[in-house]
């Protein structure tokens, strides 16, 4: 096979149908239109680039839909090659909260952000904090409060990602049928407490900070933050700056799963090198709002 045939294969080919036809499922609860998890048993894999890319959150491995191939048991280039010509012709299953993106011009994000309301009593953002996903009203006030969230779209809230200066650079979106973040914007850390606080508990979503704040209702010396389900260079690095203040204990509150203690194994290994404080805090559910919601 030539380098054309290779070039021709790849692009006839994404990394969903190969998944699919191997038999991994969309996780749709922890999925979003520009990265599309897939499982198999206890297996991860996060297709990115509309298909093209591809990279495993618990280990290094990474690549195109050959070097997926190799990754999922084909002995070399060759047989990659073979099991990519397999499947051609096959058009996975779109998840049924994707939507075609519509192209339009997008103000800063600033500008986006202060468009919104904050959620208010009775708005649905609102009830769909307080209801669907059972957190009290004295901390979703408290964040509002904090100016943290905005009302989204389609009953969904957003929670805001700041720098350590405080500035905006994104926020998580999430809804009765939409998961995202924001389109342009920057993860960072969503942050609801007191920077001065010595103990901070790092979390995988808002909506688990805030669930573990209610937990704990709202503990005055913890600072509840969210990586916003990864952990980009500018998460690590704001949590890294965290870690060096006096007396800081660097709490592990992640998922109850694999992935969840590969992000504790990061926060341990962020505390060693700054000589801080470690403990891993674990939900008894697989995540915060689901003990919460029990």
């Amino acid at each position: 096979m030539d380098k054309r045939e290779i070039e021709e294969l790849r692009e006839k080919v994404g990394c969903a149908a190969l998944l699919e036809k191997g038999g991994w499922k969309v996780d749709v609860k922890e999925s979003t239109r520009r990265a599309i998890k897939y499982r198999r048993d206890s297996n991860i894999i996060i297709v990115i680039h509309q298909g093209r890319g591809w990279f495993d959150p618990l280990s290094p491995a990474k690549g195109d839909v050959f070097s997926l191939a190799v990754h999922l048991g084909a002995d070399g280039f060759v047989a990659a090659c073979d099991r990519v010509a397999d499947v051609v012709g096959f058009v996975p299953s779109s998840p049924a909260w994707q939507r075609p993106a519509r192209p339009k011009a997008l103000t800063s994000i600033v500008e986006r952000w202060r468009s919104r309301f904050r959620p208010r009593p009775g708005s649905t953002a609102w009830r769909y904090l307080t209801a669907e996903r059972a957190l009290p009203a004295d901390i979703v006030k408290q964040a509002v409060t904090s100016d943290l969230l905005r009302e989204g779209p389609q009953g969904s809230m957003w929670a805001a990602h700041t720098d350590s200066a405080g500035a905006l650079t994104g926020w998580e979106e999430r809804g009765p049928a939409w998961r995202g973040f924001a389109t342009d914007g920057g993860k960072e850390l969503f942050r609801l407490g007191s920077e001065e606080c010595e103990r901070i508990c790092i979390t995988e979503a808002a909506i688990d900070a805030m669930s573990l704040a209610a937990i704990e209702v709202l503990r005055p010396d913890t600072l509840y933050i969210s990586t916003g389900g990864g952990w980009s260079p500018a998460t690590d690095e704001a949590i890294r700056r965290l870690a060096k203040r006096a007396n800081v204990c660097l709490v592990a509150a992640t998922d109850n799963n694999r992935q969840g203690d590969v992000y504790a194994d990061r926060v341990r290994a962020i505390a060693a090198d700054a000589s801080a404080r470690y403990a891993r805090l674990r939900p008894c559910a697989g995540d915060w709002n689901e003990d919460l919601t029990a």
